[in-house]
């Protein structure tokens, strides 16, 4: 889907991608009655986080990889809720929606930066030109990888660790998937991270020429999601799945 870049952003993190999602969890009492449904999601599920992702690792447009890695992470939640982890899947809703958001806007800032490219081959050495806007891709990619104590370590993870703890066949698939597809999200983030703003520039000199750091409101934008992708994870851990909860 075409669109500006804080549209991208507000969808892929909040409304019309999080839907289904929202529908099967909100629907679970009736989900729970048919267990061959269960299992149906959680094969659907699995396959579209492993298909999604073996996508993005051969984008070259910006926004494309950060768009399929969302249908990926929604295979994610999709899955978990085949294996009855509502709860699980509601919370990497909630911890996606900040870092990939974080994600499309600084992937806006980057376009902007340099004047409409979307290509990530013809970018190259933003990192020191854009140091504020690296800083803010760097901490949703790293939290989109799953890394130990940001956001989505703590979701992604436990829906790893569901899967692998329910013995079941298609729970197994899943667990397979996830993990192939766990690696695959790191290969392709890094990837976009050492394209964009790694290396020798390769940007047209006349683009670099109008290249610019955010403005104030921008740049508290992304500072606020940031927070919510390094913290909310551990904050929200307990809301969401802890012992005891009954959300």
């Amino acid at each position: 889907m075409e669109g500006p870049t804080p549209v991208s952003a507000l969808i892929h993190a909040a409304t019309m991608v999080t839907a289904g999602v929202f529908l099967i969890i909100r629907c679970s009492p009736l989900f729970e009655c048919v267990p061959s449904v269960l299992s149906f999601i959680v094969v659907v599920g699995a396959t579209t986080a492993f298909m999604a992702a073996t996508s993005g690792l051969l984008q070259n447009d910006l926004k494309k990889v950060i768009a399929y890695s969302t249908c990926s992470q929604l295979g994610y939640m999709i899955f978990v809720c085949g294996l009855s982890g509502y709860t699980a899947s509601l919370f990497h809703l909630s911890t996606h929606a900040f870092f990939k958001a974080l994600l499309f806007l600084s992937a806006g800032a980057v376009i902007h930066a340099v004047a409409g490219e979307q290509d990530m081959r013809k970018f190259g050495g933003l990192a020191q030109m854009l140091p504020y806007t690296y800083a803010a891709f760097f901490v949703g990619s790293i939290a989109l990888m799953g890394v130990p104590f940001l956001s989505g370590f703590y979701s992604k993870d436990l829906i790893l660790e569901i899967a692998g703890g329910s013995a079941s066949v298609t729970a197994d698939f899943a667990y397979t998937l996830g993990l192939i597809s766990a690696f695959f999200t790191s290969f392709y983030s890094f990837r976009l991270l050492y394209l964009a703003f790694y290396g020798p520039s390769r940007t047209a000199r006349l683009s670099l020429e109008h290249t610019h750091e955010l403005s104030g409101r921008m740049a508290a934008a992304l500072l606020i999601l940031a927070c919510g992708s390094i913290f909310l994870g551990i904050l929200g851990r307990d809301l969401f799945v802890g012992p005891g909860t009954d959300f």
